[in-house]
């Protein structure tokens, strides 16, 4: 079974799942949730600079057909 259909499965049981099975799954990975969600400070800062950037049509964002073209020409320039 792939990530991928892990995940929807994981997905799916939660959206369906009992109060009392939700809380047991929390509990179990609590730790491992409210590690891996902090952020610092700076990156903080530094979000919150970029969403006002965006905001403001000052960042410069992609589209995702942009993003493929982009990485498709990185991995072209690297394997020559």
């Amino acid at each position: 079974m792939t990530t991928t259909q892990i995940k929807q499965l994981l997905h799916n049981y939660i959206d369906t799942a009992e109060d009392k099975k939700l809380k047991a799954i929390y509990t179990l990975l609590q730790d491992d949730i409210d590690e891996e969600y902090k952020f610092s400070k700076e990156q903080k800062t530094e979000l919150d600079r970029r969403l006002n950037d965006y905001q403001n049509d000052i960042g410069k964002t992609f589209s995702w057909d942009e993003i493929i073209a982009t990485t498709d020409q990185a991995l072209i320039n690297k394997n020559k």
